[in-house]
């Protein structure tokens, strides 16, 4: 079932468009403030978001940044803000469409499934599987048997990055850009050296989740001195 997440601070429309996608086979979540959906969306990896841009406590523009900074899934703007200014800076931003409000149930499901089908797959992102794990990347999810592993949105990066070249090593300056986010840029050479533990602690995370044996991982290696590969 596709998981959408709605962002909105009036509780009747969030409420509204919760039993409008319900009814129609979406599994949903409501969040009411930016801090609540970056939680939700970290712990949830939803396949959509809807975003209002006025929010109580964070600006929808920064939330939509930061939801940039480690996901993927398509974000549908729904807001109050008509100036095409505000349009600009959301699309810039990230959002893969934009519907001002008051707006039409059937055109927002519509602009719904269009950016479900822009993502879905036809995908060039892979599906890794392993003998212990299944990295599922069009879907964002990580499966052990029929069980999904739940990640923090940084372990998923990092892992993401990974399967992306299954078997091929992917270098410490590489995971380090990930880690960073798209406001941290690629690092130079101190920054590798000075920052590189931070790659080791997260895949030391991921693979006390994914490994058997953490200590003797099978699929989640290390290559001393250039970084680390994902072997399916």
């Amino acid at each position: 079932m596709t998981r959408v997440l709605v962002v909105e601070d009036e509780p009747a429309l969030a409420r509204a468009l919760a039993i409008t996608l319900r009814a129609r086979r979406y599994e949903v979540e409501v969040a009411l403030t930016g801090a609540a959906a970056l939680d939700v969306a970290g712990r949830w990896n939803p396949d959509l978001v809807v975003l209002d841009l006025g929010l109580p406590d964070i600006d929808g523009v920064d939330v939509l940044r930061a939801l940039r900074a480690w996901s993927g899934a398509p974000v549908l703007v729904l807001s109050a803000r008509h100036d095409s200014s505000d349009k600009v800076e959301a699309l810039d931003a990230g959002a893969d469409d934009y519907v001002t409000k008051p707006f039409a149930v059937d055109e927002l499901l519509a602009r719904l499934r269009a950016a479900l089908r822009r993502r879905d797959p036809v995908a060039a992102d892979p599906v890794v599987t392993t003998a212990g794990f299944t990295v599922d990347l069009p879907r964002r999810l990580v499966l052990r048997g029929e069980e999904r592993v739940q990640l923090t949105p940084t372990e998923w990066s990092l892992l993401a990055e990974l399967a992306r070249s299954p078997g091929k090593v992917v270098e410490h300056r590489e995971l380090l850009a990930v880690l960073r986010g798209s406001a941290g840029g690629r690092p130079g050479e101190r920054a590798v050296d000075r920052e590189s533990h931070y790659v080791r602690v997260y895949v030391a995370q991921l693979r006390r989740k994914l490994e058997d044996d953490p200590a003797h991982p099978r699929h989640l290696l290390t290559e001393p001195g250039i970084g680390y590969r994902l072997e399916p």
